[in-house]
């Protein structure tokens, strides 16, 4: 099977403004400029770092660093990177001249070319990742080539100009993202969940909501919701959606009419088998999900409907849940412990990934520290800065984190603990805690190699998570597992 051909001359000889030297903007400016556009890149750092990013983009891309906030004359286009605010000054300058403002997302909509692979979308407030993972496992189990992309991994702009020959993809969306998307038009997509979040960059709970539910615009075959939380069915019936578009919940009980759900250990389908009314399809065992909690039985359910979507059968639904096992160490979450959610990416060794992990959070206390291996952080301290609710940083080459701190992010409150013994993990943990606040993410994404304080990221990881078990003890009861 051949890759599909992206043809398109939409972006050609266009003036693109590219707002944000971080993972995304690169892609972005990188492929624009590759269809023939004036790519311009602007961003608000001026660190080594960024200018060493910049110049790697070669004279194709114009990069101006040191200044966010002043459209670029006779701009047609803006992409934005998923982190940028709607009320950035860059924002409404292009507002005020008339120019459109897109994120990545949006570009990557408009390439797909003729035979492109259509796209099972996922949101939520929780549990993105981990669907997306499940459910790239079970196209797989189903002889499909597929990918998980989106707010996970490869950028999906370098996905669809790939040229690979992908039957489907399997599409993680941030709210971010899809604020910035008003084209997406989906196969099928699922919303998880919704609980406040981000709000102070969506400005309410409602805008927040109306973002996540843009997801469901334009599905062709099914829009999954979560029949325990009333407000994803509501986004489903706002939609406008293509004329036989179902709406299939998920639950954790007995699965009603075109539901998918759990009867006596079983996963089962009441939405995509003949004769609903009477029959039901066995698709998994509960024990085929690892792990088996409660939250992660939900996530199978939406990852199963969305590929029953796309016509899977049931064995791969099974085999690939079955296989399916989440990466340790790589944005994982380790527990809630009074409104405050516990990220272990020790898997971030470098700059490269520790960015990708703080673009994934909205409010954020940052441990950070280690080895860094020649690395320079202004960059990426500049990508994170808006998020930054504070940091905490442990390890031999701290101070190099806390230099680009202080120049690039100067009102954020920095804990510098001077010790590289393994027990100040619990000692960060702690301090991330009191920095913390509800709604927060605490992210021990490092950006630093561990072995100045462990032997690998892995003991790293494993002495984070001891930490955030000993916040609250065995028995108060106040951190949840997720």
């Amino acid at each position: 099977m051949a890759g599909h051909q992206v043809t398109s001359t939409e972006f050609h000889g266009k003036h693109i403004t590219v707002a944000g030297l971080g993972v995304s903007g690169v892609s972005a400016a990188r492929a624009l400029a590759g269809l023939g556009a004036r790519v311009t890149v602007v961003d608000g750092g001026e660190g080594p770092a960024l200018r060493e990013r910049a110049a790697a983009l070669g004279d194709a891309v114009t990069v101006r660093l040191g200044d966010a906030a002043t459209l670029p004359e006779g701009t047609d286009l803006v992409v934005t990177s998923p982190g940028w605010r709607p009320d950035s000054p860059l924002f409404a300058a292009a507002a005020a001249a008339g120019v459109d403002v897109v994120g990545d997302v949006e570009i990557a909509w408009r390439l797909r070319g003729e035979g492109a692979p259509p796209w099972l979308a996922v949101t939520g407030t929780n549990g993105k990742t981990t669907t997306v993972q499940m459910l790239a496992s079970i196209l797989e189990a189903a002889g499909l080539r597929t990918a998980a992309v989106g707010n996970i991994g490869t950028p999906i702009v370098d996905v669809v100009l790939s040229q690979e020959p992908y039957d489907v993809l399997a599409v993680e969306l941030s709210s971010y993202q899809l604020h910035w998307a008003p084209s997406l038009r989906a196969h099928s997509a699922a919303v998880l969940n919704l609980a406040p979040d981000h709000l102070d960059w969506h400005g309410s709970m409602e805008a927040y909501a109306a973002d996540k539910g843009r997801i469901y615009e334009g599905n062709r075959i099914a829009c999954v919701y979560n029949a325990a939380d009333p407000a994803t069915e509501h986004l489903v019936r706002e939609a406008d959606v293509e004329e036989g578009c179902r709406a299939i919940g998920f639950t954790l009980g007995a699965p009603g009419l075109s539901q998918v759900g759990v009867v006596d250990g079983i996963l089962v389908d009441r939405a995509f088998v003949a004769d609903r009314q009477r029959n039901a399809q066995e698709l998994a065992e509960v024990s085929d999900i690892h792990p088996a909690a409660p939250h992660n039985v939900a996530n199978a359910l939406a990852a199963a409907a969305l590929a029953r979507a796309f016509g899977v059968e049931p064995r791969a639904v099974r085999d690939g849940l079955r296989a399916f096992r989440p990466d340790a160490h790589r944005i994982a979450h380790v527990a809630d412990v009074d409104g405050v959610a516990y990220v272990d990416d020790s898997k971030a060794t470098n700059t490269h990934a520790a960015e990708a992990s703080l673009a994934a959070y909205g409010s954020i206390v940052w441990i950070a520290g280690g080895l860094a291996k020649g690395a320079t952080f202004d960059g990426l301290v500049t990508a994170a800065a808006e998020r930054l609710r504070g940091v905490v940083l442990i390890g031999a080459d701290r101070a190099l984190i806390k230099e680009a701190l202080a120049r690039h992010a100067p009102d954020v409150p920095v804990v510098d603990l001077d010790r590289t013994d393994t027990g100040a993990m619990a000692e960060a943990v702690r301090e991330a805690a009191r920095l913390a606040g509800p709604g927060d993410t605490v992210l021990m994404a490092p950006a630093c190699a561990s072995m100045d304080m462990f032997t690998h990221y892995a003991e790293r990881g494993e002495a984070f998570a001891a930490a955030v078990r000993e916040l609250t003890g065995p028995s108060d009861g106040r951190a949840t597992e997720n």
